[in-house]
């Protein structure tokens, strides 16, 4: 190769490099209950893969008491279910980029948690809900962060595997871990629900693994049960 060429292709290779800017943007979240001194339970509740903030919520209203405050923030990536148009969703991450996801949608919802926590009572019980994606991105949100909470529900939802826990055992085991799915959910098959467990006892978590009847859904009847 000449000089020449060899000059060429370096220069485009510089040209093609990945670059970064840290920019502001708008994220949307939504509440059941007002922030305030006399809420005594916070959720916070992940959606799912492709969903809105604005319908999970209302999964949720089976909570609504008085004392209990739900935040549902909506993942920062939009986009249409189908053929480029009609119905949208939103999505946490992507295998493109994904570390870069992570962090952002971290910053995110610690900056949700660090803003609404000091407004609630001073002994506050916080719950971190997750749905299917939800449930890993809660996970990987406490990674990053280790929020103060006193528990996880992982709904419908596997732990990453590519997280090292062994490090943080302290901090997951003493707060209440829970799984649950539907025993006709879709996405977890017979298979799956084995390479969970294994996962789960391989990373020396303390989960409680509990059930319902339904599919891939979060029923609002088992939103109220869980905080009973």
């Amino acid at each position: 190769m000449s000089l020449c060429a060899l000059y060429g292709s370096k220069e485009k290779e510089k040209m093609h490099q990945q670059h970064q800017l840290k920019v502001t943007r708008t994220a949307l979240y939504y509440l059941i209950g007002t922030p305030g001194k006399h809420i005594t339970r916070l959720v916070i509740a992940c959606h799912g893969q492709g969903q809105l903030a604005k319908h999970f919520v209302r999964r949720f209203d089976v909570l609504d008491d008085g004392k209990t405050l739900v935040i549902a923030p909506e993942a920062l990536s939009k986009f249409y279910l189908k053929n480029m148009q009609g119905e949208v969703g939103a999505c946490w991450m992507t295998r493109e980029d994904r570390l870069l996801e992570i962090a952002d949608y971290s910053n995110y919802l610690q900056q949700l948690f660090d803003h609404f926590v000091p407004q609630l009572h001073e002994e506050v019980q916080i719950t971190l809900f997750g749905f299917s994606q939800g449930g890993a991105t809660i996970f990987r949100w406490a990674m990053e962060k280790f929020p103060p909470v006193h528990q996880f529900i992982s709904f419908g939802s596997m732990i990453p595997e590519d997280l090292d826990y062994s490090p943080h055992l302290e901090y997951f085991n003493s707060k209440k871990l829970i799984w649950i799915y539907g025993t006709s959910d879709q996405f977890l098959t017979p298979k799956r629900l084995d390479f969970h467990r294994n996962l789960i006892q391989e990373k020396q978590l303390d989960f409680e693994e509990r059930t319902f009847d339904g599919s891939h859904e979060v029923p609002r009847e088992v939103v109220k049960s869980l905080f009973v």
